[in-house]
């Protein structure tokens, strides 16, 4: 009998139309998908299991996709799932008779006793569903890889994004760690800053003050720099990236909306070799200008520094590029200017109000930043309420252009405020001091820490942020009943000839006047106290 079976296959097989024999069946796993609403419908815990893992869409059969629609319904109203409830919720749904009825709910049920093993049976499935996801996007791509019209990178990043979509959502696990493991991190991590000279846990940013307030750029946050057009944003980032790039080597991205590679390596050149940007856009160079670039430039050559200047970058592009980078060479600090320009996808569609769009791509950096465990400074605009506002003008969280969400999302909010813009030329303290090439930093929001403010030196025509000199002359200063102990003229030659470089730099400008100032100091008559 058996073999007269297997004879009937053969000659089946034989007499078989070629396009059936072709005929590919999508991935699929019938069977198993029966067990897992078998067993939802008679133990509910089963479902607490699999419900970050399964969706409707998921299942390959209708019928199936309607019952765990129903299934996740009931499970989000917190009402009990049984035989009874679903088919009810199916009525309810006029999904009843598309289903089968209820004797299809009885058969799923009779299929299985328990619900173990429900959760492998679930990966089975969802691996079959991103199996046929897959064969569709494959089909989309080569479908336009034929257009003549095709665009070969908007196509790309169209691949790239549906793609990065299925891992997000089928793919990303809930991991969840006790008390001790996560004690154990936090200690690692306070030993880490405490063998750090500077006592910081993140990433410095060059700037004194800063650097004391957020103990430096912390993994995973998301920081917003925001002022009005022209207050110097892009030139506080540039900054930023000279001294966390050049001094520390630290490798860093940029990605540039608004202004070319090319403008932003130029503005790089004139904050390294202090001339101004306006001599380097005119070439109105000396022959010792063009041996300051030569010389100074190169450690910006060295510098692992990276700029995208894509127009118009989408959130899923952008997540794309930072995993990549990541990867290739190690970059720990990502800076966009402005995230206003970015878009929701490569596409350019514009089914929202630009509120939502903003809330979308703010929601998203700061899950980007936490995804890849770096921290993100993006830029931002201010609306124009700033302007209209009387008095000193200084801006408030109110003034985010645009959305309410980039408050709700960033871990540090930062305005650049500098009065000589609006044509003051003191500040409104009570000392009514210049504020003439300066500007305050003012830290608005901080979810880790305090809030606070602070004042750097603007350099316009070198486009830069620096920290003010008090610093370093300060920390030379010593208390009268020190100084009356010690003897003063070794006290002040040991000094000069520990800091020759800051007096012949900063001060000096040749060896006649350094030597003037190792005299003037030796005379004790110039320091009263």
């Amino acid at each position: 009998m058996k073999k007269m079976n297997s004879l009937i296959q053969e000659e089946d097989k034989k007499f078989r139309p070629d396009f059936i024999k072709n005929v590919k069946i999508p991935p699929q796993a019938l069977d198993l998908e029966e067990a897992i609403i078998g067993s939802i419908m008679i133990d509910k815990k089963g479902l607490d299991e699999i419900i970050d893992i399964l969706f409707p869409e998921v299942f390959y059969k209708k019928e199936h996709q309607e019952i765990f629609r129903s299934i996740q319904k009931l499970y989000h109203n917190s009402k009990p799932i049984d035989i009874y409830t679903v088919s009810n919720q199916l009525k309810e749904d006029r999904n009843l008779e598309l289903i089968g009825n209820e004797s299809y709910l009885i058969e799923l049920t009779q299929k299985v006793i328990s619900s173990a093993h429900i959760e492998y049976h679930s990966r089975i499935v969802q691996q079959k569903f991103i199996l046929r996801r897959l064969i569709r996007i494959s089909s989309d791509i080569i479908e336009n890889c034929y257009d003549d019209s095709t665009d070969v990178f908007e196509l790309l990043d169209k691949a790239e994004s549906k793609l990065f979509e299925i891992n997000q959502k089928y793919l990303r696990e809930k991991t969840y760690e006790n008390t001790q493991i996560l004690i154990m991190k936090a200690i690692d991590k306070i030993k880490k800053v405490e063998s750090n000279k500077e006592g910081l846990s993140g990433i410095s940013s060059g700037f004194y003050k800063m650097d004391q307030i957020t103990s430096g750029w912390q993994n995973s946050d998301l920081i917003i720099v925001a002022s009005r057009p022209g207050m110097g944003k892009t030139s506080f980032m540039l900054s930023m990236v000279r001294n966390i790039v050049i001094q520390q080597g630290i490798p860093v991205v940029i990605f540039s909306l608004e202004m070319s590679s090319i403008q932003l390596i130029t503005r790089l050149i004139s904050s390294e070799t202090g001339i101004s940007s306006e001599k380097l856009k005119k070439a109105c160079l000396s022959n010792l200008d063009w041996k300051s670039i030569f010389q100074k430039t190169d450690k910006l050559k060295k510098s692992p520094i990276f700029i995208d200047d894509t127009p118009s970058l989408s959130v899923f592009s952008l997540r794309a590029k930072c995993r990549r980078l990541i990867s290739q060479h190690g970059i720990k600090l990502v800076m966009i200017d402005y995230m206003q320009l970015m878009g929701i996808s490569d596409s350019g569609s514009k089914l929202r109000n630009r509120e939502q769009e903003i809330s979308i791509i703010s929601r998203n950096l700061k899950s980007i930043a936490k995804e890849l465990d770096i921290p993100i400074i993006a830029l931002s605009q201010l609306s124009r309420a700033v302007e209209t506002r009387g008095g000193s003008k200084r801006p408030l969280l109110s003034d985010l252009r645009e959305s309410g969400a980039i408050e709700q999302d960033a871990d540090i909010v930062l305005f650049i405020y500098r009065p000589e813009y609006y044509g003051f030329n003191t500040w409104d303290s009570d000392e009514k001091d210049s504020c003439i090439g300066q500007a305050e930093i003012i830290i608005a929001k901080h979810r880790n820490g305090g809030l606070n403010k602070f004042r750097l030196k603007f350099i316009n025509d070198q486009v830069k942020f620096i920290d003010f000199e008090e610093k370093s002359i300060s920390s030379s200063l010593v208390w009268e009943e020190d100084y009356k102990k010690i003897d003063k003229e070794s006290f002040f030659i040991e000094n000069i000839n520990e800091n020759n470089d800051f007096f012949s730099e900063e001060y000096s400008q040749d060896e006649d006047d350094l030597n003037y100032h190792k005299n003037y100091l030796k005379d004790e008559d110039n320091f009263s106290f």
